[in-house]
């Protein structure tokens, strides 16, 4: 097999190994499937990096590219390396301030987008971009060169024999492509990362999944982040047919079509599933409600490696026989993994989908590491609920005196664009990386994440508070959709709730309450009260300084578009406190507003 050392040298691989391969790369347009295959993905590969070369492009120019997930974003994606040129991912979804930061911060020089609704979003921006020199877009729009110039300009470039000559330079180490950081807590910064730090990540990620060529997997987590796109190259080192999500409220539809064999997520996606399904099971005829819910206890006691003996085994058994088999049936039958990823999943939801043999491995990492930094694996002893998972070949870690967590390997970033002083901030002089997250290390080989450094924030009586497993616990609820919880220099924790509407609606029609508008039942003491005693619950497993005391419901919608969430699926804190200030402030000084949880 080809060895590779720069990301583009996977195209090698479609060459020799991989070359009879039809479906690689899989969309729907129209309500229709359209397939590429791995002569598809090299020719066009080949044929974009010719383009370039004919438009001047030269290694370390800077290419922004704004797309949604689509099998032009690989062709794209290599015939930019493969010239040695930097690719600048952006996000479909963000602000015009930041697309207006983040294009003059990375001096592109070429700007290719998707389609027309990113166009809207960018439309205002692009007069503004100092040394821009062409724009092009993958869809038709009127008065926007189309990338098909491109290609066009590669089968007419007089020297084809140049790209290989050119690829020769281009070194493992050198600079493959600047990605921002979400900006959770101000302006995204501009991840330098190589070649290397991505190629030595996928293949260490490659020695987890149990993937073989010709199988299917699922892409719907956007490829402009880190952990997508090293998903994908991981696909592609095995051969697998990757088949794109255009509409995430598609998902389910399209993984009972699909029938993948395993793909990347995030825990809200679990949390969804989880409370789609427990909503269903409440609506189920009293007998089938019964054995339903008994199964899901099962479910919520299970322990790797039959730890809990034969006699919990037979339970579990008649569990999947009669309930869990359904689940995997509605995640298309076929499933031999997913990764969860980007935040810690709750070894509650962890538990009971592997109970029901759908297994989850949870990994940790960030854009600044390429992103793995550990993951769970199939062997024996290499999982652990509630923790992330041990090291990564070629890893290493080390927690620091204030329980930070350190990680040192050849996937650690170049640096921050433009901004030495931050990035000897997070790289010290022996080259640790200091993550930002607090953790331990379980059973000596074991990562637990137990909040971000910088969000633990400590109340008026000197105790400090870390959130995030607060509302990861809370958020287990099939009330709650989004929580997040307040409290700095207070006395005490409170909380903004955004409920789960649409269980409440069942809930409520279940129990003949008055639903009304999401303005309405936010402000019913009923709906209050139900939701109180969910936090209520919950708080019985924490510390006294822990507890949320108060809670505010609200009827908003909280969305990347909106600007409460990243675009990793991360809550904006300083943002939502800013945002909704007047209405924290009311919440702890107004009786009118004082929902205490006893």
């Amino acid at each position: 097999m080809k060895q590779v050392t720069r990301i583009f040298d996977l195209l090698e691989l479609y060459k020799d190994e991989y070359h009879s391969i039809n479906d690689l790369f899989n969309i729907k347009k129209d309500g229709n499937w359209v397939h590429f295959s791995s002569d598809d993905y090299v020719v066009n590969s080949n044929l974009i990096s010719l383009g370039l070369l004919s438009l001047g492009v030269e290694k370390g120019t800077r290419i922004a590219t704004v797309m949604n997930n689509c099998p032009e974003w690989n062709f794209i994606d290599m015939g930019i390396l493969q010239v040695g040129a930097v690719q600048v991912p952006v996000y479909p979804t963000i602000s015009e301030e930041n697309y207006r930061y983040i294009f003059k911060d990375s001096e592109v020089e070429y700007l290719i987008f998707s389609d027309q609704e990113i166009y809207q979003r960018i439309k205002n921006v692009i007069p503004g971009i100092v040394g821009l020199k062409a724009v092009f877009s993958i869809e038709p729009i009127e008065g926007i060169r189309n990338w098909n110039e491109i290609i066009e300009a590669g089968r007419n470039y007089p020297h084809p024999e140049a790209l290989g000559e050119i690829k020769k330079t281009i070194l493992p180490a050198d600079l493959a492509t600047i990605i921002y950081t979400s900006g959770t807590t101000g302006r995204p910064k501009g991840v330098m990362s190589s070649h290397n730090n991505f190629v030595t990540n996928y293949k260490a990620l490659g020695e987890i999944p149990p993937l073989k060529m010709h199988d299917r997997v699922i892409s719907f987590l956007p490829l402009c982040h880190v952990y997508e796109r090293t998903a994908g190259y991981v696909y592609q080192s095995f051969g697998v047919s990757i088949f794109y999500v255009q509409n995430i409220d598609e998902l389910g539809d399209y993984i009972r079509e699909v029938k993948p064999h395993g793909f990347a997520s995030v825990p809200r996606v679990f949390e969804k599933i989880y409370n789609k399904i427990v909503t269903k099971g409440r609506k189920l005829p009293l007998p089938m409600k019964v054995l339903f819910f008994w199964a899901l206890r099962q479910g919520h006691k299970y322990e790797l490696d039959h730890a809990r003996g034969w006699v919990y085994d037979v339970k579990l058994f008649i569990a999947n026989l009669l309930v869990f088999r359904k689940w995997r049936e509605a995640l298309g039958g076929e499933l031999k993994f997913i990764v969860s990823g980007s935040a810690s999943l709750h070894p509650r939801l962890a538990r009971i989908f592997w109970a029901a043999k759908i297994p989850i491995l949870e990994a940790y990492g960030l854009t600044e590491t390429s992103p793995g930094v550990t993951c769970y694996r199939f062997e024996p002893g290499a999982m652990k609920f509630g923790t992330v998972g041990p090291l990564l070949t070629g890893n290493q870690m080390k927690i620091a005196e204030d329980g930070e967590v350190l990680c040192k390997g050849p996937n650690i970033m170049m640096g921050y664009l433009n901004h030495p002083e931050k990035t000897a901030e997070v790289i010290d002089q022996d080259g640790w990386f200091h993550t930002g997250d607090i953790g331990v290390i379980e059973d000596g080989k074991f990562l637990k994440i137990t909040d971000r450094k910088k969000e633990i924030f400590k109340t008026s009586g000197g105790k400090f508070i870390a959130p995030q497993p607060i509302e990861q616990r809370i958020k287990e609820s099939p009330f709650i959709e989004h929580i997040m919880v307040v409290g700095e220099n207070r006395n005490y924790a409170a909380a903004l709730i955004i409920p789960n509407f649409e269980h409440l609606k069942n809930w409520c029609e279940v129990k003949n309450i008055e639903f009304g508008s999401r303005g309405k039942a936010v402000t019913n003491p009923v709906i209050i009260q139900r939701i109180r005693k969910e936090v209520e619950r919950f708080n019985q497993d924490l510390d006294k300084t822990e507890k949320v005391k108060k809670i505010r419901l609200l009827d908003a919608e909280w969305s990347t578009d909106s600007g409460e969430i990243s675009p990793t699926l991360k809550l904006r804190r300083k943002f939502i406190v800013e945002k909704y200030s007047q209405i924290i402030e009311e919440t702890y000084r107004s009786s009118e507003y004082n929902y205490r949880v006893e």
